[in-house]
């Protein structure tokens, strides 16, 4: 198992280390932009507020954009958001179909293991890069907090990106259990499973019939403006949701342990 879980962290380095940088880059200049943007944002901050539905929709009539913590939770928090979930649905879709996608079932299933610990192996790496993203991209985030010398509540913060940590292991389940389904790489069903929650939750946001209905979308209990202004978990979307994983990853093993493979 060791050697599948290893094999596999050097076959995603690259794509790790692209999305890592990517993310924590973008979000890191972002943070250090706010020094200069502060008094623009001082004087844009109320105009933004009342834009109903957009401000509704984007957590701007929570937060006010001139403090670092609005400005983290409407701005950074949307990108890391996005991109974290996106990196995520990549890497979990085609951990197991791309074995047949590519023709390499016939040796991996070869070998002296069982397809129910090739599945847990592809797994934990899903599980590694995912949790390594985070603490690389928080420790970036903190630095440039830390830089910017500006007040924030970091109890807040840290809750936050746990949120975002259970919200990545949420869709890495879901993505990781479609993707023992099928026999090609489908990276675009991912990326459309993740816009397709994204949607939803600002919908739900500014639609008043979808509003009791927002804990459908991991979105929900990851939500920046929400923890920021409130410090509140959303207790039934997160149990929800590492329940949808749970039963994600075991369809998984149901699945894959008893299909024919594709040579």
């Amino acid at each position: 198992m060791r050697s599948i879980v290893w094999h596999e962290m050097k076959l995603l380095y690259k794509t790790f280390l692209i999305w890592t940088l990517s993310v924590g880059g973008l979000c890191f200049l972002c943070i250090l932009l706010f020094h200069s943007m502060k008094s623009e944002m001082a004087s844009m901050a109320e105009g933004f507020s009342n834009m109903g539905a957009f401000a509704d929709a984007f957590g701007m009539s929570q937060l006010s954009i001139a403090t670092l913590e609005g400005f983290y939770a409407t701005e950074v928090g949307t990108i890391h958001s996005l991109g974290a979930a996106m990196f995520v649905a990549i890497i979990s879709m085609v951990m197991l179909s791309k074995e047949e996608d590519g023709h390499t079932s016939e040796f991996l299933f070869t070998l002296p293991v069982s397809r129910a610990k090739v599945i847990t192996s592809k797994f934990m790496a899903v599980l590694i890069n995912v949790v390594l993203f985070n603490v690389i991209c928080v420790g970036i985030y903190a630095l440039g907090i830390l830089l910017l010398n500006e007040e924030i509540q970091f109890k807040r913060f840290f809750l936050y990106h746990g949120m975002q940590l259970f919200m990545h292991l949420e869709i890495a389940g879901i993505c990781f259990g479609l993707s023992a389904f099928m026999k090609k790489n489908k990276l675009g069903f991912g990326l459309g499973i993740v816009m397709l929650f994204y949607a939803y939750d600002l919908m739900a946001r500014v639609i008043p019939d979808l509003s009791d209905y927002k804990f459908i979308s991991p979105f929900s209990y990851a939500n920046a403006a929400d923890l920021f202004s409130a410090g509140k978990i959303e207790t039934g979307a997160l149990v929800l949701g590492m329940v949808t994983m749970v039963v994600s990853v075991a369809l998984a093993y149901g699945r894959y342990t008893r299909r024919d493979l594709v040579a």
